[in-house]
């Protein structure tokens, strides 16, 4: 009896905690934000050479901040181990170029869109991929699935024992894995800089990332020889969208950033942003 008596006492004892800390959590009053980004995934984010950052999310976020009326401190943190960390309490928001995509909401929540370019391919000037068809074509995998397949299976003879350079723990990866293991030999590095110098120097045949990403490095000093080629994918595994990355609990955060997060779209902040650093809007619809 007093066995039980105790174990029910500590289950009790354990709940009690628990709310507490899910009150804690949700009526926390946000005066300091700590943001993690890359810092290498041009023109979203990148380090300049006197080491400070740029970029199109590191302009956004100085707008965020100041709507939200918090003090915000950016961290560089390697994009593959950023969910970690953030569980881990190393800080307090990822805003990376990261896709809100149904796997990651497994273990962490995500803000509204601020901005969607989909996936593609770049290649070099003289390669014999840089005919692929279907070039500029955009196939959504949340509304025609069936039809971005049926692209994927026309790329597929030219495709075939190639090597395709990716970011590690990227959505560009899981799309890879999805559609064209088996077919091209898929290669996995830390950054998307990282496979850009194996596709310039040939050992990679062609390379998958962000349009806005893939569009901006072609254009870089050093790069002429790069260029984007094949068909665009979006939405279904690719997200819904880069999007401020947070813990579960913490609700209250998640509403302020998507209030400033729509104040940005209603003024046309990201509009405007989107112009400066990608040349094209990515304003989600």
């Amino acid at each position: 009896m007093k066995y039980l008596t105790g174990l029910l006492t500590a289950i009790m004892m354990v709940a009690t905690l628990a709310t507490a800390s899910v009150v804690r959590a949700e009526d926390k009053k946000w005066t300091h934000v700590t943001i993690a980004t890359e810092g290498a995934f041009r023109p979203w984010n990148f380090t300049k050479a006197d080491g400070s950052l740029d970029g199109y999310e590191i302009e956004l976020i100085k707008y965020l901040c100041d709507h939200m009326k918090v003090e915000c401190t950016t961290v560089i943190q390697p994009f593959d181990g950023m969910i970690p960390a953030l569980n881990a309490g190393k800080f307090d928001a990822i805003i990376s170029g990261m896709s809100a995509t149904a796997k990651r909401e497994e273990v962490i929540a995500f803000s509204d869109s601020y901005g969607t370019t989909g996936q593609t391919f770049a290649t070099l000037k003289d390669s014999p991929l840089v005919d692929l068809p279907m070039k500029g074509q955009v196939f959504s995998l949340a509304t025609d699935e069936a039809g971005a397949a049926k692209a994927l299976k026309e790329l597929e003879p030219m495709l075939k024992g190639k090597t395709i350079g990716v970011q590690t723990a990227s959505i560009a990866a899981t799309f890879l894995d999805k559609y064209l293991k088996g077919v091209a030999d898929i290669r996995e590095y830390k950054t998307t800089e990282q496979h850009d110098l194996d596709l310039k120097a040939g050992r990679v045949d062609l390379i998958m990332a962000s349009m806005a990403y893939l569009s901006t490095a072609a254009a870089k000093p050093g790069n002429e020889d790069m260029t984007v080629t094949g068909p665009r994918f979006q939405g279904g595994l690719l997200g819904r969208g880069s999007s401020v990355g947070l813990r579960k609990d913490d609700t209250q955060l998640k509403a302020m950033f998507n209030d400033a997060i729509a104040a940005a779209k209603a003024d046309g902040t990201i509009a405007k942003l989107s112009q400066k650093w990608f040349g094209f809007d990515v304003t989600p619809k």
